[in-house]
Order: C-alpha cells, then sequence, then structure tokens
C-alpha cells in the first residue's frame, strides 16, 4: 500500500516516474526524474532514484547535469545531509520542497514523496 502511495504521489508531481518499483526490491524504491540545477545552470530534469527505508528515512539519488551523483538523506521528510560537504538548507513552497546544497545546488520534488509514513 506504501509503495503504491508513494508511486501515485510521484506521479502526480515534478517527479516523472520511468517505473513504480526497482526490480528485486521490497517495491519501496522508485525511479524518475526531478528538476535540478547547479551553479549558473537553469532546472532541468536529472534522473533520480528514490529509495525508501523501513525506519522512515529515505535517500534520493539524483544525477547531475555534468554526471556526479548527488545523495540527498532524509529523516522525517526533511532532508538532514547530503553527499556533499557543503550545508544543506530546504524550503516548501505548496506541496513542492525544493532543496539547496551550496554553492549552487537546487533540486525540487513533492513534499509527499519523502513524508513520513
Amino acid at each position: 500500500m506504501r509503495a503504491t502511495l508513494l508511486a501515485a504521489s510521484l506521479c502526480v508531481s515534478p517527479l516523472s516516474v520511468f517505473a513504480a518499483t526497482v526490480s528485486g526490491t521490497d517495491g519501496q524504491n522508485a525511479l524518475g526524474t526531478v528538476p535540478c540545477a547547479t551553479a549558473g545552470l537553469a532546472l532541468s530534469d536529472c534522473p533520480a532514484e528514490l529509495r525508501r527505508k523501513e525506519d522512515g528515512t529515505a535517500t534520493l539519488a539524483v544525477i547531475l547535469p555534468g554526471g556526479e551523483v548527488r545523495n540527498i538523506y532524509f529523516e522525517g521528510g526533511k532532508p538532514v545531509s547530503s553527499s556533499s560537504p557543503s550545508s544543506i538548507s530546504s524550503e516548501t513552497i505548496g506541496g513542492t520542497m525544493r532543496i539547496f546544497i551550496e554553492p549552487g545546488e537546487v533540486f525540487e520534488l513533492p513534499v509527499a514523496a519523502v513524508a513520513s509514513q
């Protein structure tokens, strides 16, 4: 049920889903794209994978325009750290969470995708 809700929330949001689940997993992962940008670039669709865990944490792995993978770690539906040593912050406008990683990375995703269940 939770995987179905996740897939549904991703389908009606800025995250475009390629597949509702990843083969060989427990059905809690989702593949798609998220709007992202690096310093000086406009937002574009970046390939992404959202991996949810039973403990309520999640990891969003995004392939940046230059090919680097950025992992963003969530606890309680909030981004708490990333694979970058730089600071991370976020804001929520309506149902969209915008995540900022210094010096200029920006990511957008639906709040429902990482909300605690």
